[in-house]
């Protein structure tokens, strides 16, 4: 096994750290930290193995459907935990209380939501590849550079 195979494993935490899908090692935003100015700023390539990350133009509106089902997943998630942890009670503030909750918690990690909706939407198109060092990257074929960027 080699020590590169370490870092590449498993998924899931890559895709939180944000990495290239395609060798699990390169970042795939410029700033590490998703609450600093211009966290939304992507490198044109993987810095490790040369993946195009801007794979079509408007390639990344597709990513608002990512972002909207993590963030009705984890608004359920949290309703759930104030159920079993506080409880629901229609006689009193208790839902209310939630949705105030909830609508802070979701703006607190918007920023990391949208990376990681990002995140996700290309690994959906760009597949994890064990031998990346052997295999060049595909060239996007519908790019336009008038329009790069525009999302």
């Amino acid at each position: 096994m080699e020590s590169d195979d370490i870092k590449k494993a498993p998924s899931i935490l890559n895709l939180l750290q944000s990495k290239c899908p395609r060798c699990r090692i390169g970042d795939m935003f410029v700033k590490k930290s998703p609450y600093s100015k211009g966290f939304m700023k992507m490198h044109e390539r993987c810095e490790v193995c040369g993946q195009y990350f801007d794979l079509e133009v408007g390639f990344y509106y597709g990513s608002g459907y990512m972002s909207y089902a993590i963030t009705v997943a984890l608004s359920a998630v949290s309703f759930i935990a104030w159920w079993v942890i506080i409880g629901i009670s229609y006689d009193d503030n208790r839902v209310i209380y939630w949705l105030i909750f909830n609508a802070l918690l979701i703006l607190a990690l918007q920023p990391f939501l949208m990376r990681l909706s990002r995140t996700i939407w290309l690994a959906t198109f760009v597949k994890y590849d064990p031998k990346w060092k052997e295999h060049p990257a595909e060239t996007p074929e519908r790019t336009n550079e008038t329009h790069k960027h525009g999302w």
